[in-house]
């Protein structure tokens, strides 16, 4: 791997930016029923492919000079049967909101509109695992766990 440290955690985090969390335009589907959202710069190439709704895994992938370098699996459910309006604008701008530090997912605390998204994990980008909620007057609505690392 050529990619430092530091470049790949940037990359990143305008990977996310620029994808899910920015409403970015979905790709050519990879797989059946699957949603593909890719972002490259130079030789960096990421692919976020996810299936489901309110309900739904996925993988994210940084592939350099076309071979895998970096890797986060996530699984996430809704765990109410009504969403409430603003959820996905939340959810979006938390994520918007990721780290250079910790770019998995979002920040450790943000909130919007009445929604309290927080984010824990372990570990760095060579090796990690975390969890994210987000809750709504109070109640816990909606539920992710990730983890991954780098891929050799």
């Amino acid at each position: 791997m050529n990619c430092t440290d530091l470049a790949l955690k940037e990359f990143l985090v305008r990977a996310k930016i620029n994808t899910y969390a920015g409403d970015g335009v979905l790709s050519t589907s990879s797989r059946p029923n699957s949603k593909d959202l890719h972002y490259s710069e130079g030789d960096l190439i990421y692919i976020d492919s996810y299936f489901g709704s309110a309900d739904f895994i996925g993988e994210e992938v940084v592939f350099e000079n076309q071979k895998p370098i970096w890797g986060m699996n996530y699984y996430g459910k809704m765990l109410v049967d009504e969403i409430p309006s603003g959820f996905i604008k939340c959810l979006k701008s938390a994520l918007k909101a990721v780290t250079v530090e910790n770019p998995f997912r979002g920040p450790a605390l943000f909130e919007q509109g009445g929604f309290v998204y927080k984010c824990l994990w372990q570990g760095d980008i060579s090796k990690f695992n975390g969890n994210e909620a987000i809750y709504f007057d109070g109640i816990e609505i909606y539920r992710l766990s990730f983890h991954g690392g780098y891929i050799k």
